[in-house]
């Protein structure tokens, strides 16, 4: 009992590192030496927190976290109360996670109705994706502790789907949620059994031990036909290991494969594009019969095709508008399937797969090489749409896992908007200013040069090729020769193999993120590069990728099962390194490039999975205003 209260504490005490308000970064000049003596003199939590009454400033808050951290490890409950409550005094706490700890303490002092209180007022306020699968986690553990399994079970629910979601370990959250689903009756379980794919796993896994829980032979046939449904389910990580699936790491056999593509209307060019590059990998790939379908064909059409022709596999729809009509109609429900598109609603079976070429998994690599060059103050520029808002809107949502300072935001509304948006940004404007004032006082020229604001180490471009190569000219004449050459990098976006045929030169010292089929240096398959480039020459950019595409959609379906299931393990194709995630998506590793002396060439720039701030410790991460 010891070691598994341990093991929850290590990374519940993590969350006092998570907090959202910003706060300039701990250095040398503002973390107090001293108070690291006086915690080292300390030997309890009380000991630190009576410290910390006698601090002021930062110094009181840095020894009050300390004081919480050793308060979790010493089982000290009624002081993880004092202590929280001695923060919730401080505003630039975050207050969100601080009351997260307050709950803790209270449930565990058997204080339960205040616990509950708090985490209901909590309510609404829970944007970080950590916050709210600990919030659940925390108040169906409260029931629990009340033996209201009942009531305990949907936010179990709601706390492991997150948790899976957002790759966020909750130690015993899996274990605590099939403990109480096992108190339930078979009817209670049956009212249970809907939502999600991911709760309706949990359910029909309870329900089997309920009716087949005297027969170990039949029990196991039907674990074995469950494991089969919902592969990769993490109610997986709770069954007995003896056998290991063997069969479901076995490389996937399609004899008969169906692909849905727009062959005909508005986006018939895009289905040519991605029809072309699945026949090339059909060639390398063993498969007896593909059978190329509309997907703008009607429902009932799609639907009595598929249901003669009992596909191993499906690739498509493409348009999302088409995914959502199947999936309304249950058209693919028991058909293995990769769509080419990301889905909004529910995952309808685990053995539903997502391949989108989105341009969050480039940002996200960004992010996190970023964050691995310990760059604390990026810079966005974005185009004033809405696809430039939802972009930075997902790195901010991100950074904000990660980092405690704020990115600078930049949006243009149109190409004669980029010069006022970067110089206020890198308050040139401002410097201007004051050469204007002083050369008024001394009422002569005077020399001088422009500077620009220092903190910025980074800058990320989010437009196309054009508005990038208007932009970084800018950025270059703009940035003060007085401080160091601050990095700039974009996104796939910003290169075309049209454009570059005549103007590489602006983009000197850009670095960006690309599909190794759009880059020369990086393709393994120059056979099939020679090939495209003979029989369509002048074919657009986004033709070029949806091939790739499509290509790497064939040739990824033979080992998709295995992917998902051993996460860390990644298929070379010609859009990137590929893996899937817990959620069905293949998310996508993208090749680094550079423009320089008018050529692109291939560069390894550093990168790694950042730890969320809700796993660092305090005093890694503490910043005080």
């Amino acid at each position: 009992m010891r070691l598994k209260l341990v093991s929850l504490l290590i990374i519940l005490s993590g969350l006092s590192a998570c907090s959202t308000t910003e706060k300039p970064t701990k250095n040398s000049d503002n973390y107090s030496s001293s108070v690291n003596a006086l915690e080292n003199s300390a030997n309890s939590a009380q000991s630190i927190y009576q410290l910390a009454k006698n601090r002021q400033g930062a110094d009181k808050i840095q020894l009050l976290y300390s004081a919480r951290d050793a308060a979790v490890s010493e089982q000290s409950w009624q002081l993880l109360e004092l202590v929280c409550a001695e923060l919730e005094l401080t505003p630039s706490v975050d207050q969100i996670q601080n009351n997260l700890y307050l709950a803790y303490a209270l449930k565990q002092q058997n204080k339960n109705d205040k616990a509950l209180v708090i985490l209901q007022a909590l309510d609404g306020q829970l944007k970080q994706p950590e916050h709210f699968a600990w919030h659940q986690f925390l108040t169906a553990s409260v029931y629990a502790s009340q033996n209201f399994a009942k009531r305990a079970v949907p936010y179990f629910f709601a706390a492991t789907e997150s948790a899976t979601k957002n790759n966020i370990d909750i130690p015993q959250l899996n274990q605590q949620l099939w403990d109480n689903l096992n108190k339930l009756s078979s009817y209670a379980l049956e009212r249970f059994n809907r939502g999600s794919v991911i709760q309706q796993g949990w359910v029909n896994l309870a329900l089997y031990h309920h009716v087949y829980g005297g027969s170990s032979v039949e029990l196991d046939q039907a674990i074995n036909n469950w494991r089969r449904r919902y592969p990769g389910h993490p109610a997986s990580n709770i069954l007995a290991k003896k056998n290991e699936l063997v069969a479901d790491l076995a490389p996937v056999t399609i004899n008969r494969l169906v692909v849905l593509l727009p062959q005909s209307g508005a986006n018939k060019r895009l289905g040519d594009a991605l029809k072309a590059g699945a026949l090339a990998a059909l060639d390398q790939h063993v498969i007896d019969e593909t059978i190329f379908i509309d997907e703008n064909n009607s429902v009932q059409e799609i639907s009595e095709q598929l249901s003669t022709l009992k596909p191993d596999f499906v690739i498509g729809p493409l348009l999302k508008t088409n995914i959502d009509k199947l999936a309304e109609a249950n058209a693919l429900l028991d058909i293995p399937t990769l769509h080419l598109n990301t889905f909004e609603g529910e995952r309808l079976s685990l053995q539903h797969y997502f391949f989108a070429l989105s341009p969050e998994h480039e940002v996200q690599q960004a992010l996190e090489h970023f964050l691995a060059q310990g760059y604390q103050k990026p810079m966005l520029l974005a185009p004033n749409n809405a696809n430039g808002q939802r972009l930075v809107d997902y790195f901010n949502l991100q950074w904000q896992r990660y980092s405690e300072t704020k990115p600078q935001i930049g949006f243009y509304n149109n190409n004669k908007d980029m010069p006022d948006t970067i110089t206020s940004l890198l308050e040139v404007d401002q410097s201007k200013q004051r050469i204007t004032a002083v050369q008024a006082l001394f009422k002569q020229q005077v020399e001088s040069e422009t500077r620009s604001r220092s903190d910025i180490d980074t800058i990320y471009i989010l437009g196309d090729a054009i508005e990038t190569r208007l932009i970084k000219p800018f950025l270059d004449v703009n940035v003060s020769t007085f401080a160091e050459r601050i990095p700039v990098y974009a996104s796939s976006k910003s290169h075309s193999l049209q454009i570059d045929r005549t103007d590489k030169g602006d983009l000197d010292g850009l670095y960006f993120t690309e599909l190794p089929w759009m880059l020369d240096s990086q393709i393994k398959q120059h056979n099939l590069r020679q090939q495209y480039d003979t029989l369509w020459p002048e074919h657009t950019d986004i033709s070029q990728r949806l091939f790739a595409m499509a290509y790497d959609a064939v040739m990824i379906l033979r080992d998709i099962r295995q992917l998902s299931l051993t996460p860390g393990n990644q298929f070379n194709g010609l859009t990137g390194k590929l893996s899937v995630n817990s959620s069905g998506y293949i998310e996508r590793t993208l090749d680094w490039a550079q423009y320089s002396n008018r050529r692109i060439k291939p560069v390894q720039l550093k990168t790694q999975r950042p730890v969320p701030l809700f796993m660092q410790s305090a005093s890694d991460i503490l910043t005080i205003n």
